[in-house]
């Protein structure tokens, strides 16, 4: 069995934190100085544990195994949130390390801006082959809508191939990432089999009513384009739990509303709204609930109202061999001490899957906190899920 170095991958984790460090969390989103200070950081560790390492135009960085046969890819992302966590991501990325430093035939990959600051998965999707030319080059910063290509010239990128995955090298892809929620410490268990990824949809809804003033206007006269978001919402809240899976998820992100001042009524409303399950028929049903919410609120309101699908990702199962492979290997760390559960957050894995098998394993989080500074799991925690996962790449690599 793999010896892991334990005591060194806790010391790297610790090591990367300090890059961009904010209270006990990090502050490293996307192509700041703190993420590519990380990602440099990452290829010189690379390089100690004898792998070659490459970064490329947008900032994914992968290190290759030298030797012959096919090789497992393991990975995850190392830019944050804003003021987030310290593990969300780099855990993946830092145990991929330490199974290389033990001797195990293993590719690791930082896949960039897994975020989502500059677009939906970029990085993964870029290396996979799934991210259109058109859509790299109208990328835009999520908030600031800074241009990509701004950011990537100013990181250094600019002019840098990009890297492909060759899936014919690879047995397949393991990830190995914090749960973000509470279902294994309210369970009392130490580690997560992941089943699978669950699928998103998100959506942008429009209301666009009659800009006008808040005094003069009757209340018979108003086209007031919150008054019709709020209804969407509220039927939302009222249907939804109607037609959903035990584990089905929704959330209202954004809401923009122009001009967003006391005294005008608001003439336009745009709603940022998802939902996720593992059943890609609960996902079906639950969009053309919203469809059909959206219509009936635009009959019954003075408002105009527009139902866009701003994005998709497909549901993705855990490959049978690769969770086999971590549920034995879990079980032999942690007998009796591990579940099996699906994934409510998306993650890289989920790109993966599309061109090779993939398989995760999750840490518990304490308090199921994520994308916060406050974000911690137990340090035991963290040492067990590394020997559960080098003990199921050691298996896998062997079929």
């Amino acid at each position: 069995m793999a010896e892991v170095d334990t005591a060194r991958f806790l010391a790297d984790l610790h090591a990367l934190r300090r890059i961009g460090a904010f209270r006990t969390g990090v502050h490293r989103p996307t192509y700041s100085p703190q993420d590519m200070e990380s990602r440099r950081w990452l290829m010189a560790r690379m390089e100690e544990v004898g792998l070659a390492p490459e970064m490329d135009g947008l900032g994914n960085v992968l290190g290759r195994h030298p030797g012959p046969g096919r090789k497992l890819l393991v990975g995850s992302h190392i830019e944050t949130q804003n003021e987030a966590g310290w593990l969300d991501g780099a855990l993946g990325v830092v145990a991929g390390l330490a199974l290389a430093r033990a001797g195990l035939a293993v590719d690791v990959a930082a896949f960039a801006d897994e975020e989502g600051h500059y677009g939906n998965m970029l990085g993964s999707r870029s290396m996979t082959g799934a991210l259109p030319a058109e859509e790299l080059a109208a990328a835009r910063h999520a908030v600031t809508g800074r241009p990509l290509a701004e950011a990537l010239a100013e990181a250094g990128l600019a002019g840098r191939p990009l890297l492909r995955l060759d899936p014919a090298r690879y047995r397949g892809f393991l990830e190995l990432h914090i749960e973000q929620g509470t279902q294994l410490e309210s369970a009392g268990m130490r580690s997560g089999v992941v089943t699978g990824i669950v699928g998103a949809r998100v959506f942008r809804i429009t209301a666009i009513g009659q800009q006008d003033h808040t005094g003069g206007t009757t209340m018979a006269e108003r086209k007031d384009a919150v008054v019709a978001a709020m209804r969407v919402l509220a039927l939302i809240d009222e249907r939804f739990p109607m037609h959903v899976g035990p584990r089905t998820v929704w959330t209202c992100g954004r809401i923009a509303i122009e001009p967003n001042q006391p005294h005008i009524i608001a003439g336009r409303a745009e709603m940022i709204f998802q939902f996720r399950d593992i059943d890609e028929a609960v996902l079906d049903r639950l969009s053309a609930l919203l469809a059909r919410i959206v219509q009936e609120v635009g009959r019954r309101d003075r408002c105009t109202l527009a139902l866009e699908e701003a994005s998709r990702s497909p549901a993705a199962p855990a490959d049978p061999a690769l969770h086999a492979a971590l549920r034995a290997a879990a079980e032999r760390h942690a007998p009796g001490a591990w579940m099996a559960m699906p994934s409510g957050a998306i993650h890289d894995a989920q790109v993966l899957a599309r061109v090779m098998p993939m398989a995760m394993l999750f840490t518990p989080s304490i308090g199921g906190i994520s994308h916060h500074w406050s974000e911690d799991t137990k340090e035991e925690d963290l040492a067990l899920a590394l020997r559960i996962l080098a003990d199921a790449a050691e298996q896998a690599l062997r079929e």
